[in-house]
């Protein structure tokens, strides 16, 4: 931006992850297969620090859901998501994981 005397506060990575081929679109988001599996996988990445902000985005159709990470880099936080049991029984797969500079606002800590 000109005149912005802008700094990087923060980096991240946004990871972008949609259905696949196991999910059943006749079953709401928290009937699919391993729901209680992936919830607890979840919140152990967020209690570690790694998983920032998660959640659906969208309609729902196809599902997709968007995820803030804090990783060292692309290879850390798509490796990261391959323990998620929604991963391991293909439920969901990363279509995207792009770097994020953070220039304006900030996450609060807990």
């Amino acid at each position: 931006m000109p005149g912005c005397a802008c700094q990087t506060r923060a980096v991240y990575f946004v990871v972008n992850r949609e259905q696949s081929r196991a999910w059943d679109a006749s079953l709401a988001m928290r009937e699919q297969d391993q729901w209680p599996e992936h919830v607890e996988f979840i919140n152990a990445i967020a209690d570690e620090g790694f998983l920032i902000v998660a959640g659906p985005v969208g309609d729902g159709n196809p599902y997709r859901a968007m995820l803030v990470v804090n990783a060292d880099d692309e290879s850390e936080a798509a490796a990261r998501l391959e323990d998620d049991p929604w991963t391991t029984v293909d439920v969901l797969e990363t279509k995207s994981v792009e770097r994020w500079d953070v220039l304006v606002g900030e996450f609060a800590s807990t």
